[in-house]
């Protein structure tokens, strides 16, 4: 904040800093008519979120480091970094694919590329699954469709709309989605493994 006081005063056109003035002195209308202000900039910029993920990452561990060393815990071993990006059959098995066929889609009010779709995955209801694909596909040309879903994400909710699930696609380079699908003929609840 004292930074930011400092631009806003810039950019004011003020002289001197802010830190000189006397709080009692101050009162609406002291800015002279005719006043050339400052260059004008972001006071509060925003973040790169990447990057504020990636520092705020950093200090987690600088500050568990810390603590274990203030409790006498020796750090633990570090993972082995995989370089390549590659996963872990064990990582690969906690993603839980089904089968699902889409009973009803409707556009979402306000949002150009969003579906929200009921999805049988073969439990006692539907699901709730709300999806980028509105640009690619028209409700009508999806409903009865066979897809894959991720049925295990935590619910998130989008427009106000709860997902329960994301529906798999490939990423095309003009950025329209390709829903994934079955030649063969594949039973509702199928686990893809």
């Amino acid at each position: 904040m004292p930074a930011s006081a400092e631009k806003i005063w810039r950019q004011l056109g003020q002289a001197g800093s802010p830190a000189g003035q006397q709080l009692d002195a101050l009162a609406w209308g002291q800015l002279a008519a005719g006043q050339k202000i400052g260059t004008i900039g972001g006071v509060f910029p925003r973040l790169d979120k990447a990057e504020a993920i990636q520092k705020m990452r950093e200090l987690e561990q600088q500050v568990l480091k810390e603590q274990a060393e203030l409790m006498g815990k020796k750090p633990a071993p570090a993972a082995p970094a995989v370089a390549d990006g590659k996963i872990t059959i064990d990582d690969f098995a906690k993603v839980e694919m089904r089968v699902g066929v889409i009973q009803s889609a409707e556009r979402v009010k306000g949002a150009d590329k969003l579906l929200h779709m009921m999805v049988d995955i073969g439990e006692p209801q539907p699901r709730s699954i709300v999806a980028g694909i509105a640009l690619a596909y028209t409700p009508e040309e999806i409903v009865g469709r066979k897809v894959v879903i991720v049925a295990n994400l935590q619910p998130r909710k989008l427009r106000g709309i709860e997902s329960n699930g994301m529906i798999v696609a490939a990423s095309l380079e003009n950025g329209a989605p390709v829903l994934a699908g079955f030649l063969e003929d594949v039973p509702v609840g199928a686990r893809l493994k």
